[in-house]
C-alpha cells in the first residue's frame, strides 16, 4: 500500500512515450524532466519516515490499511489539518510544490459528487470510483488533475465555439464506453502521473451536455498526447544543492478522440453536477494552498533574513519591518486554511468539505502578495542576485581569489556561503524556473478574482447589513 521511490520510478520507465518536448518525443526518464521525478519520489521517501508516520501517512477509510496521505479521501477536520500541516512540510523541502496535490484534490471532489449525482439520478458512478480508488489506493498511485479547457473564444460558451472542441467533450457513446476529444492545458505534473483525472472547467447550461464530462485513463493511453515544457533551476557544476535537483512539467494534454471505458466514467452530461464538481474541485486545492504558499513564503522569508545576515543588515529596522509583512502573509494564509478545515463540514457520502469562505480568503491573501513578497527578497538582496557571475568563475584559477576576496560581505561568513546564498536567490526570483513558479503562484487554483467571485458568492452580506440596521435602529428584515 506504500511504495517506494524506486517502485515509482520503476513504473515510469515502464510507460509507453506520449510526452513531446520541444517537438521530440522523449521518454520519461529523461534528463530535462528529472527535476519532477526527484520532486515526486519525496512523497514515497518520507512516507517511509517513521518519524512523520500520521503525517504523510493515513489509514484509508476503504481497504483500511495505511496508505499516503495523497490517496487519502478527508474523512475529518483532522484530516484536512494534518493534510494542511504535511503540505506545508513537504513544500519546504521542494521550493514550493510537492507536486502531487492537484490528484488527491480531483478524488476527494469526486468522491462527493459521484455519489450526489448516484442520489440524484440513480447513477453508479460512486459504484465505480469507489471501485477506481481502491485501486489507486493499494497501489499508491500519482495522478494528474485535468481541469483547464483551452476554451478558444473567452467570450463564448462551449456550444458557441467555432470548434467544438476547444472544450473537451464526449463525441460518441457506445455499450462499452465514451470517446472524447479535446485537449486540457497548464496540466502540471502530468509527464510524471500513473494516471490522469478529467475534470469539467466550468458550469454549463442546457444543450451543453456533451461537455459535462468527468473520468480517468492512463497517462500513456492511446489517443493521449502530452505537449510538455521543463522547468528546473540552473544546473550546477559545483556548488551541488538541493533546490538544483527539483524542477516541474506543464502540458497541454491532447485526447484525440480517446476510449474510455463505463468503469472509468465518473460523470456523462450530467450538465447540472459538473459546476459543482469543478468547484468542488478548485475548493479542495485552494485549501492545499493555505498549507504550500504559506511555505513559499518561509522559502523567501527565510531567503531574506539570511541576505540581510550576509550583507551586515539583518537588524536594521526597515529589514525587520518587511519580515514581518512576510510573516503575515505566511501565517494568515494558514490561519485561513485551519479555519477552513474546523469549520467545514462532512457531506453525505462521508468525505469532509473545508469551509468555502475561510479557503477562499485565504488563497485569495496568498495570490494577492505573491508579486510583494518577490519584491522584498529583490529588494534586500539587491542586484547580486540578477549580475551574478556564472558557476565556474568561482572555480578559475585566475578569478576564484578576486572573487573570494571580492564577494565577501559579512567577513564572519564564508565567502562559498555568500556565493551559494546568492545564487539560490537568483534561482527564486530571476530566473525561468522562479518565473514560472511566481506565475502559478497567482494563478494556480484561480487567480484571485475566482476566489473573489466564490467570497461573494457565498457570503452573508445580508447578516452584516442587519448587524448595521440594528445599531443604527432600522427594522432588520424578515427571514
Amino acid at each position: 500500500m506504500l511504495a517506494t521511490s524506486q517502485q515509482y520510478r520503476d513504473r515510469l520507465k515502464r510507460l509507453k512515450p506520449n510526452v513531446y518536448v520541444d517537438g521530440k518525443l522523449v521518454d520519461r526518464d529523461d534528463p530535462i524532466m528529472q527535476g519532477e521525478t526527484n520532486t515526486l519520489a519525496l512523497t514515497f521517501d518520507m512516507a517511509h519516515d517513521p518519524s512523520l508516520k500520521g503525517i504523510t501517512t493515513a489509514r484509508s477509510h476503504l481497504i483500511g490499511g495505511e496508505i499516503n496521505r495523497f490517496c487519502h479521501i478527508h474523512q475529518s477536520s483532522e484530516d484536512m489539518l494534518t493534510r494542511q500541516k504535511m503540505t506545508r512540510l513537504y513544500c519546504t523541502r521542494t521550493w514550493g510544490c510537492i507536486l502531487r496535490c492537484m490528484g488527491c484534490d480531483a478524488l476527494n471532489a469526486l468522491s462527493v459528487v459521484t455519489h450526489e449525482a448516484d442520489q440524484r439520478y440513480g447513477t453508479q458512478y460512486n459504484e465505480r470510483f469507489l471501485k477506481y480508488l481502491r485501486h489507486f489506493q493499494e497501489n499508491d498511485l500519482v495522478a494528474a488533475a485535468a481541469q483547464t479547457d483551452v476554451k478558444g473564444d473567452r467570450s463564448k460558451r462551449p456550444h458557441q465555439q467555432a470548434d467544438p472542441d476547444l472544450y473537451l467533450r464526449v463525441v460518441s457513446k457506445g455499450e462499452d464506453g465514451i470517446v472524447v476529444r479535446g485537449a486540457k492545458c497548464s496540466v502540471t505534473m502530468v509527464s510524471h502521473a500513473d494516471e490522469i483525472l478529467v475534470l469539467p472547467t466550468r458550469a454549463f447550461v442546457e444543450g451543453e451536455e456533451p461537455w459535462a464530462v468527468s473520468f480517468a485513463v492512463p497517462a500513456d493511453y492511446e489517443g493521449v498526447s502530452l505537449i510538455t515544457r521543463a522547468a528546473a533551476p540552473r544546473q550546477r557544476q559545483q556548488l551541488k544543492a538541493p533546490i538544483a535537483e527539483l524542477g516541474s512539467t506543464d502540458s497541454v494534454v491532447v485526447f484525440d478522440d480517446v476510449f474510455v471505458p463505463w468503469e472509468r466514467v465518473f460523470l456523462c452530461g450530467e450538465r447540472e453536477l459538473a459546476g459543482r464538481l469543478a468547484v468542488l474541485f478548485a475548493l479542495y486545492h485552494r485549501h492545499s494552498y493555505t498549507g504550500c504558499k504559506p511555505a513559499v513564503s518561509d522559502i523567501l522569508m527565510g531567503a531574506t533574513a539570511l541576505v540581510a545576515e550576509y550583507n551586515g543588515v539583518e537588524r536594521a529596522d526597515h529589514i525587520r519591518h518587511k519580515l514581518a509583512d512576510m510573516i503575515g502573509v505566511a501565517e494568515l494564509v494558514y490561519a485561513a486554511g485551519i479555519a477552513g478545515a474546523v469549520m467545514g463540514q462532512k457531506s453525505p457520502s462521508g468525505t469532509f468539505i473545508p469551509d468555502v469562505i475561510y479557503v477562499n480568503v485565504g488563497r485569495r491573501h496568498a495570490g494577492e502578495n505573491v508579486y510583494h513578497e518577490n519584491e522584498i527578497l529583490a529588494d534586500v538582496a539587491g542586484g547580486m542576485a540578477a549580475t551574478l557571475p556564472p558557476e565556474g568563475d568561482f572555480f578559475n584559477e585566475k578569478t576564484a581569489p578576486f572573487l573570494e576576496k571580492y564577494m565577501k560581505r559579512n567577513p564572519a561568513i564564508p565567502a562559498e556561503y555568500q556565493h551559494r546564498c546568492f545564487r539560490f536567490i537568483s534561482d527564486l526570483i530571476c530566473s525561468g524556473f522562479g518565473g514560472v513558479w511566481q506565475i502559478a503562484g497567482v494563478h494556480g487554483g484561480g487567480s484571485p478574482i475566482m476566489e473573489t467571485i466564490a467570497v461573494l458568492g457565498n457570503y452573508d452580506l445580508e447578516a452584516k447589513k442587519d448587524v448595521a440596521r440594528y445599531l443604527a435602529g432600522i427594522p432588520t428584515k424578515k427571514k
